[in-house]
């Protein structure tokens, strides 16, 4: 066992030694590894920080919620079938039903009121600022038991104020910010179109992916009395609803408000839903096979340089296969077997490779920290270790060739060799 160690050290302070010997050469070999080794850091880091950012966002939305539209889940590229467009309208009626099941805790709907009867969107005005890209959202009172958006100040409107249609909202924290830079917003007025609403409620700020200040920015909303919003929009009918199911059964509640939508909406009993229903887990699963996608790709980009480094290294090694006959067979003279001849060449390729992966990982490291200034990114353990691995593991196989050529050379031969 010690005389197999002290070859191990002694090969690898033999390559050691070369290598440095030429370290110029030697640095342009691994070029290609290092840029694969620094392209896997990146494109996992982005990944897997994008993974963990939309994956809380998500479950902040409940883990036990359930999403329903009149559309079909799903990322949705170009125009929506004409079957989906011609779908009838999710109802209030329908949320309501939905409410009465024994699985369901709540169920509330939405009515979005953005944008006007011309595709206009509706302007806010209020403390010297006007803007056409605040979210504006009818429901009921019991969308605060939900737990997905928390009232910081003030409170929310009451199942009184949505009987009588009255003119309040609860504000996200951005619309609490740009409105009503001094002082509390609670108690002042905003305006919504030609109507003035009284704040009653300001709401917790949310984390939010990527997406910050437009409509779909979690924390610049205003929700209204859902009565109040039918009231702004009396012909709308495009309402989405969020069913909340009870502790421990969540399976039974997505089964029994599939079943009643399918009831009440005659859907034969062979025939696929005619609307779209998601949870959480749902989103996740249609999230994770885009990014499944993004990590085949990362793995062919990062190859396209692996594989650049590790025909650099053939190429190199062959060289120095033949700068070195002479030295090969001397040592071949004095008693050295193929094998050690190989493993002396083997162990320096993947030296030379293992070098340029640790060099590519200290690089996409920093540039990681770098990276989290644009995007959220999160370096698995799995990066830098399988990086690692795949550097050494390219010199190993393309160092094969040339140690197995170094290996069969005769020695009579070698030691002729000029």
């Amino acid at each position: 066992m010690k005389l197999i160690r002290s070859d191990i050290y002694e090969n690898l302070r033999m390559a050691l030694s070369t290598l440095l010997a030429n370290k110029l050469r030697s640095f342009l070999t691994v070029f290609g590894v290092v840029i694969g080794v620094i392209t896997v850091m990146l494109i996992a880091s982005i990944i897997s920080g994008i993974d963990v950012s939309v994956k809380k966002e998500v479950e902040s939305f409940g883990t036990r919620s359930i999403f329903l539209s009149k559309y079909s889940p799903g990322i949705h590229v170009g125009r929506r079938s004409r079957e989906e467009r011609m779908r009838k309208e999710l109802t209030y009626d329908d949320a309501i039903a939905l409410s009465n099941l024994p699985a369901v805790e709540l169920c509330v709907p939405f009515l979005d009121i953005t944008n006007n009867f011309f595709g206009r969107k509706l302007l806010v005005s209020g403390g010297g600022k006007t803007s056409a890209g605040v979210a504006l959202q009818g429901t009921l009172p019991e969308f605060e038991r939900a737990g997905t958006q928390v009232v910081s100040e003030g409170r929310f409107f009451t199942q009184s104020e949505e009987d009588t249609k009255q003119d309040v909202c609860v504000i996200g924290s951005k619309v609490a910010d740009d409105f009503f830079k001094f002082g509390s917003p609670v108690g002042q007025t905003i305006k919504i179109g030609s109507d003035e609403f009284k704040v009653v409620g300001t709401l917790q700020k949310r984390e939010q992916f990527l997406i910050s200040g437009g409509s779909d920015d979690q924390n610049n909303v205003i929700y209204l009395p859902f009565s109040v919003a039918r009231k702004l929009k009396p012909n709308e009918d495009d309402i989405y609803i969020m069913a909340v199911g009870k502790a421990g059964q969540m399976d039974e509640a997505k089964d029994q408000v599939r079943d009643l939508l399918r009831v009440r909406r005659q859907v034969p009993f062979a025939a696929p839903d005619n609307f779209g229903m998601e949870t959480a887990e749902s989103i996740l699963d249609n999230f994770r096979s885009i990014t499944a996608g993004l990590a085949i790709a990362m793995v062919v980009i990062s190859s396209v340089g692996l594989m650049v480094g590790g025909i650099g290294v053939m190429n190199i090694m062959l060289v120095s296969v033949t700068e070195r006959t002479r030295e090969i067979g001397v040592r071949k003279a004095i008693g050295a077997k193929r094998s050690d001849i190989m493993w002396q060449f083997l162990i320096e390729a993947a030296t030379l490779t293992g070098i340029g992966g640790i060099v590519g990982l200290s690089i996409g490291w920093l540039s990681t920290f770098l990276l989290r200034l644009l995007l959220p990114s999160y370096v698995p353990l799995w990066a830098p270790i399988g990086g690692f691995v795949a550097s050494v593991g390219i010199g190993l196989v393309f160092g094969l060739w040339p140690a197995w050529k170094a290996a069969r050379l005769d020695p009579i031969e070698s030691l002729r060799y000029e």
